[in-house]
């Protein structure tokens, strides 16, 4: 059975993709994907009621 992820993860992986980057090469040591987080966060803190946003942020990764 496939694991279903994180949101977080989902959102950093469709950027990745948007823009043309690979989500699993490995970049400063981890999965290209990370290195959106940052960004991911800022837009769902925005766009999130404040208790949705912690248990999203929550889930990890």
């Amino acid at each position: 059975m496939k694991k279903v992820k994180p949101p977080r993860e989902l959102a950093a992986r469709a950027l990745c993709s948007s823009r043309g980057l690979p989500e699993n090469t490995k970049f400063e040591g981890r999965p290209m994907w990370e290195s959106q987080l940052e960004e991911v966060d800022v837009v769902l803190k925005a766009a999130l009621p404040p208790e949705e946003w912690e248990r999203v942020r929550r889930e990890g990764p």
